[in-house]
């Protein structure tokens, strides 16, 4: 998932999409254990696309905090 796809997505849908991505983590680690994995950059995809979605969310964040007072008319 690209960061500009992450930056339409809202606060709540990328906790979302990050724990979805972090159960999928999981399992293919432990299937690595298992039994090994046809594709084992499948991991380092996965861990680079929660990295980036938590930076967004991190992002989104500061910047709610970090808004200027609102100037009186």
């Amino acid at each position: 998932m690209k960061a500009n796809e992450i930056h339409d997505l809202n606060e709540a849908e990328i906790e979302q999409r990050i724990a979805e991505e972090q159960r999928d983590l999981t399992d293919l680690r432990f299937r690595r254990s298992v039994a090994g994995l046809e594709n084992p950059i499948v991991l380092r995809d996965k861990r680079r696309d929660i990295a980036r979605m938590k930076t967004v969310l991190n992002q989104k964040r500061a910047a709610l905090t970090n808004t200027p007072p609102a100037a009186d008319a």
